[in-house]
């Protein structure tokens, strides 16, 4: 009897320990998950104040840019082919970039070297034009009494109309170097800013944009899951500021003669500005610093690629007395000159 009353004892005993531990273990899971839910609140309104927040700033030429044409339709394009392709955000916006960059940079990129190669074609056509404005000059000042003055200021405007007939008759004027500029820095700033209003949900918060949003933070990959923040790791920030260096160190050596003052200060301001872009590149969402990183990558290979005279030839580019020969070869040794003086320098001080 005594035995019976000790086992139903040491049940009882049992049985309220073990509702004391699931009822400790219950209230132990509620409130983890009420932190959780806490937690991801937070997130969220941290997010929804930084989206609410821009909209807010969002006046002025910022405004303009971000509601205008070329921006919207870049964005529109990113969406469509997001929607239409299937492939994760990361992935199109790699592909959009690399398609964007073919079909507008790289054919006006060719047409830049070929405009270049006829100019410096044509410099070779005017020292015999210089001797005879020379000789002209030189009998017209004893036949019509030119003091100095006058026959340089008529030597001179010669000289100016002589080339601009040779630039006329070639279809090269200068100014047709420079689309490349004039196209791609407006297609990168209405692309960055594309990014940016997908980021934003900008510049209207329709259903559609707050899904685009959402797809964004997780679309990503690898040590960049959610595209809407920056990246921790730098890694991309230091590959953006590493790549910008090596296609503006890769055009600087290759060039045949001695650079000009102006030039050496736009290369060192182009320097300056690769360097200022890693600590930007890691403060702005990773969608942005991976077009970014996307686009001067294409940039490097089609200046690695346009140095080849084979693909010149392909592409129609006149050859020149200053084209080289081995120009990857002449890269290298000009950087191993560089590095050598660098080093020596080093040593001596």
């Amino acid at each position: 009897m005594f035995a019976v009353k000790l086992l139903k004892t040491c049940n009882t005993r049992l049985y309220s320990s073990k509702n004391l531990v699931c009822y400790s273990f219950s209230i132990h899971s509620s409130l983890l998950s009420e932190k959780r839910q806490c937690y991801h609140n937070k997130r969220h309104f941290s997010l929804q104040s930084t989206v609410e927040s821009v909209v807010r700033t969002q006046s002025g030429i910022f405004k303009a840019i971000s509601e205008s044409a070329p921006v919207e339709c870049i964005q529109k394009s990113l969406v469509t082919i997001h929607d239409t392709s299937g492939l994760p955000w990361w992935a199109t916006i790699v592909c959009t970039t690399i398609l964007f960059r073919t079909s507008v940079t790289l054919p006006l990129a060719i047409y830049q070297n070929y405009i270049m190669a006829k100019l410096e074609n044509l410099k070779l056509e005017m020292p015999l034009i210089v001797e005879e404005l020379k000789r002209e000059t030189a009998m017209a000042i004893k036949m019509y009494k030119w003091d100095e003055k006058m026959a340089k200021i008529t030597y001179n405007r010669s000289i100016k109309k002589q080339w601009n007939n040779l630039i006329i008759r070639d279809n090269c004027h200068p100014f047709k170097a420079s689309l490349l500029f004039w196209f791609q820095i407006p297609m990168w700033i209405s692309f960055s800013v594309s990014l940016r209003n997908l980021v934003y949900v900008l510049p209207e918060r329709t259903f559609q944009a707050q899904m685009t949003f959402t797809e964004l933070t997780l679309g990503g990959f690898g040590w960049i899951p959610n595209l809407i923040e920056v990246d921790a790791s730098w890694i991309f920030p230091v590959a953006l500021g590493i790549i910008n260096l090596a296609i503006i160190e890769i055009q600087s050596l290759s060039r045949v003669n001695p650079p000009s003052k102006f030039q050496n200060f736009i290369t060192n301001l182009f320097r300056g500005f690769s360097i200022i872009m890693i600590p930007i590149g890691a403060s702005v969402p990773s969608c942005l610093v991976l077009y970014w990183t996307t686009s001067s990558t294409y940039g490097l290979i089609q200046n690695l690629v346009l140095m080849s005279p084979k693909v010149k030839r392909f592409c129609r580019i006149p050859k020149t007395d200053k084209e080289l020969k081995n120009p990857y070869k002449h890269v290298i040794n000009k950087f191993q000159e560089k590095y050598t003086f660098i080093s020596g320098v080093n040593k001596v001080t």
